[in-house]
């Protein structure tokens, strides 16, 4: 008699996020499974910006675990987390987690002795994207573990600062407020100018005048950045008013490397509406989403904002930036013009890029309980789980061919919308529902639907009908869009039609296709 090898017989794909067997208690004490280290350390990675209370984790506790998973996987499997590490400051856009990993990375081969895998100077060279890392790196080393800094750190980050340090970067990053100034940096690691950048020994040797003798300290005549910046600082302050006002007025700012933060603090003065226009078009995308307020307040012209609105909108700026998708939502909420409305839509969508169209029938349930309020996603945001949650969970809705879009809590329910409806306008519609009761909105909203997609923290409270993911039938997928990294996960997953992923991006979403066209789904860096 034929068992395996019939008509229907279907591949069972496997995806990277894998449960260990064992039962674990969330925090609210339902049925969890515990996953492996590799696991456990990827989805607190995605999820974790550092020092930031959780709804049941504090920062302190948040960042031992993060720590002791790096240093036991960096000496266990060390081409693995060095992967880990350089995605999650490139395509996962961390930069905390990432420079904080590398140091326990190091540390931790350094105090093992080890020397397979990437070497200590590539992970800390591969995780310092932006000038003012290496200061960053330098400051979290010595705080915890003392001045004596060791050779492969300083040479790992003396190699990214040939990478990364130019007029422009030390203008805007060198400042008084910094522990490690870019003097400081090139003493204590002795870096050597680039052989192919034939100014930069001359601007190495001004950041160190600068850092010593700043009385005295003149930019080399080889850098016209650091030349046309002295001549602006140099100009009586009732004068510079009129350089933001005159002909040629946005080139010579630029031309001087100019921020908007610097050109306030330059004027000695408001920025009103000829200060922001003047600054405007050098400033980055993202400085202009987190700015959009004060253009306004400033009324700054029409012909401007829809330069504005188009830079911001613009779907190749939108993926240089690499910007989390609730950034645009915490510009939309706080912008008091309608005319950058419909500009923060389109730039939520193409941030979203990667949410695919799902075929056939769609349950999307976003945890709406009260742990995912608790906390701001960082300190740079008013924002939290349950609004990214919201966003997500939207957004696969709004593609889906056929989807039911619920929010869960103690309670759930079901949102209605239009297709070809806003993203931010659905997001209005949603709640607070309270506790977290994940298995019931399972049995209350599956009705043979072709996928379950739950997007939430997976602390669900206990429930006599078992756990979430044992609601819906074994040849039916269930993918958990886990927002949190907490420890102890609401079901199975890694086989048999239970996956895993996480993160603050759209990113995750890759794996859903892959899956369901029967592939296995890699780790995002080796994928």
């Amino acid at each position: 008699m034929s068992r395996f090898n019939i008509r229907t017989a279907k591949a069972q794909p496997t995806s990277r996020v894998t449960s260990t067997g064992r039962v674990l208690r969330t925090y609210e004490g339902g049925r969890g499974r515990e996953r492996d280290a590799r696991s456990d350390l990827f989805l607190l990675s995605v999820s974790n910006f550092v020092s930031q209370q959780t709804f049941y984790e504090s920062g302190a506790d948040r960042d031992d675990r993060f720590q002791t998973l790096v240093r036991e996987l960096a000496v266990t499997d060390p081409e693995w987390t060095a992967g880990l590490l350089g995605w999650l400051r490139g395509e996962g856009n961390l930069r905390t987690a990432a420079v904080v990993g590398a140091a326990e990375y190091v540390k931790a081969r350094l105090e093992a002795g080890a020397t397979d895998g990437p070497s200590n100077r590539r992970v800390v060279d591969s995780v310092l994207q932006r000038p003012d890392e290496p200061g960053e790196l330098l400051a979290y080393w010595t705080a915890r573990y003392g001045r004596n800094v060791p050779k492969p750190v300083k040479r790992g980050i003396a190699d990214a600062v040939r990478r990364l340090y130019s007029g422009k970067s030390l203008l805007k990053y060198d400042t008084a407020s910094k522990g490690y100034r870019f003097g400081d940096i090139l003493n204590l690691v002795h870096a050597a100018p680039d052989p192919e950048k034939a100014w930069q020994g001359d601007l190495f040797q001004y950041a160190l005048d600068r850092r010593h003798n700043p009385d005295t300290a003149l930019p080399p005549a080889s850098n016209r950045t650091l030349v046309a910046h002295r001549e602006l600082m140099a100009l009586p302050v009732e004068e510079r008013r009129a350089v933001v006002t005159s002909d040629g007025g946005v080139e010579r700012l630029a031309a001087a490397g100019m921020t908007w933060e610097a050109v306030a603090g330059w004027l000695q003065g408001p920025m009103d509406k000829a200060a922001w226009e003047s600054v405007i078009p050098s400033m980055g995308p993202m400085a202009l989403v987190r700015n959009l307020r004060n253009f306004d307040e400033a009324g700054v012209s029409d012909e401007v904002a829809a330069q504005v609105a188009a830079r911001i909108s613009d779907p190749a700026e939108v993926a240089r930036s690499r910007q989390f998708p609730f950034r645009y939502l915490a510009a939309y909420q706080h912008a008091p013009s309608l005319r950058w409305s419909y500009p923060l839509e389109q730039a939520l969508g193409h941030s979203l890029a990667n949410v695919p169209a799902l075929a056939g029938r769609t349950l999307v349930l976003v945890d709406r309980s009260g742990s995912m309020f608790y906390s701001r996603l960082s300190d740079r945001s008013e924002l939290n789980r349950a609004d990214a949650a919201a966003i997500f969970g939207t957004a696969l809705a709004l593609r889906a061919a056929n989807a039911d879009l619920v929010e869960f809590g103690t309670a759930s329910r079901r949102l209605t919308f239009g297709k070809g409806e806003s993203v931010l306008k659905v997001l209005e519609r949603f709640g607070d529902l309270g506790g977290t009761d994940t298995t019931s909105a399972v049995r209350a909203h599956y009705r043979g639907q072709d996928r379950v997609l739950i997007v939430t923290d997976e602390q669900y409270a206990d429930n006599r009908h078992g756990g979430p993911t044992e609601q819906v039938p074994a040849d039916v997928p269930v993918y958990t869009w886990n927002l949190a990294g907490y420890r102890a996960g609401h079901g199975p997953s890694g086989k048999g039609n239970r996956h895993t992923f996480g993160g603050l991006s759209d990113a995750a979403f890759r794996m859903v296709p892959l899956l369901e066209a029967a592939r296995n789904a890699d780790w995002p860096w080796a994928a």
